[in-house]
């Protein structure tokens, strides 16, 4: 017999017919633009307006991606127990009010070099809780079979970020000033804020009960605590023992860590090889780099689509051999001509298309085992393991090309970025299917 309609689940609607969705959209897409316009725009206001020298430039960048190893644990767990929403508009107007400021005091030649880094340091801090509120808020927001999609929009709309923040902050700085240019990232910030202001969709904050400490048999009950009253501390230990103790996530930590250390080896002798070995020109080396942004729009394309028909584990281990083994391919390269251009823009398209495809599925498996009471910290944890190993990264590429030369630097640091998916393949992740896992909820206790 057939069972009633009622009981039967409906086919996921289209995003794009949300209007809360196309909102949250909106403004993260400005919010992204905003951030990475302010990440080439400070430093480039220290350079020509402050006049800093090369140690000054370095310690800024430093003071800019800071916040992530500092602050990504207490993000997550601070954003677990609020509703997303709103950490997302808060962080939108104190940033905006950061580069305002900034702005303002640029044009009346009233900004310092130590009141930069406080800007600096601001925007990286409040970007680092903007970046963990946004993924927690679509997981509140849609429907699990909507994850996929979801993400594919929002990493689509940051990729683009990515390539025309950058270009922009740069172009803005030219032709009129960096004041004028930071006001321009203020302005972002602040599209932003009005964009995810106007969601009208109730979000509430997941509740987890804490476990109830034993007490003697004829003792005055204890009252179940609520989990987001939990010391922030203790909140930040349960997002590290939930991934170390996830199978999956534990993979997609150390998959990440080696990626991310290897890629910024690999990035280090690349921005050395492509001027020196090859000698192109600064043109030449913006646009063979620029390619990397149309491959990591068309990989969040893929990645709405491909994971559900192929698997999710095929298509993880896939992408990441494919992405990272077209970096091997540049240190073959020789020359300057025309055709040394055409085949660098061929190697970032294809390696922005899958390192984007990997970027999104790897997401939305985060995300589907994951309990809504976890996810803040869930995120963080993964950010701050994968990106922690990026400075010994650098310090590595820089050491390779000094002691073994550009070319076969670049070839034994891109070589390591296969372990990544090697590591994959050796995981669970590998042997996920179409369907995406159902997330263990933490047990509660029993009265």
């Amino acid at each position: 017999m057939r069972p009633p309609s009622s009981t039967r689940p409906s086919p996921a609607p289209s995003l794009w017919r949300d209007t809360d969705f196309r909102r949250l959209w909106a403004g993260q897409t400005a919010s992204q633009l905003g951030e990475h316009t302010a990440l080439v725009v400070l430093p480039l206001f220290a350079v020509l307006t402050l006049d800093a020298g090369a140690g000054q430039l370095g310690a800024l960048r430093a003071v800019e991606q800071a916040p992530i190893l500092l602050l990504s644990l207490l993000a997550g767990a601070w954003v677990d127990r609020r509703r997303a929403r709103t950490v997302m508009v808060l962080t939108d107007a104190a940033r905006a009010v950061a580069l305002g400021a900034a702005a303002v005091a640029g044009l009346l030649g009233l900004l310092g070099l130590p009141a930069l880094f406080v800007v600096a340091f601001t925007v990286g801090a409040l970007s680092v809780l903007f970046d963990v509120a946004y993924q927690a808020s679509l997981v509140r927001m849609v429907r699990r079979d909507q994850l996929v999609r979801g993400n594919s929009a929002l990493e689509g709309s940051r990729s683009a970020a990515q390539i025309g923040g950058p270009a922009l902050g740069g172009a803005l700085v030219s032709l009129l000033s960096a004041p004028v240019a930071a006001a321009a990232g203020a302005l972002f910030f602040a599209v932003s804020y009005v964009s995810l202001r106007r969601i009208r969709r109730p979000e509430s904050v997941p509740e987890h009960i804490a476990p109830v400490p034993e007490r003697p048999e004829h003792a005055a009950p204890v009252p179940e605590r609520p989990e987001h009253t939990a010391p922030l501390r203790g909140r930040i230990r349960e997002g590290l023992r939930f991934v170390a103790g996830n199978a999956w996530l534990r993979a997609v930590c150390l998959a990440s860590a080696a990626f991310q250390f290897s890629f910024a080896a690999t990035m280090t002798v690349y921005l050395l090889f492509l001027p020196r070995e090859l000698h192109l020109t600064g043109a030449a080396v913006g646009l063979a780099l620029a390619a990397t942004g149309p491959g990591a729009l068309l990989g969040s394309v893929l990645a709405a689509r491909l994971p559900g028909r192929l698997g999710h584990g095929v298509v993880l281990v896939s992408a990441a051999v494919l992405g990272n083994g077209a970096l091997l391919c540049v240190p073959a390269l020789r020359g300057s001509s025309t055709a040394t251009v055409l085949a660098l823009l061929a190697v970032n398209f294809v390696f922005g298309t899958f390192s984007q495809l990997v970027n999104v599925t790897v997401m939305s498996v985060r995300q589907a085992v994951t309990p809504d009471g976890m996810q803040g910290r869930a995120a963080a944890t993964i950010t701050f393991v994968g990106m922690g190993f990026t400075p010994l990264g650098s310090l590595l590429g820089g050491l390779l090309a000094q002691e073994w030369g550009l070319r076969t630097g670049l070839l034994v640091a891109a070589a390591g970025m296969m372990l990544s998916p090697v590591l994959m393949a050796a995981s669970p992740l590998a042997r996920l299917g179409r369907v995406l896992p159902v997330p263990r909820e933490e047990p509660r206790p029993t009265e």
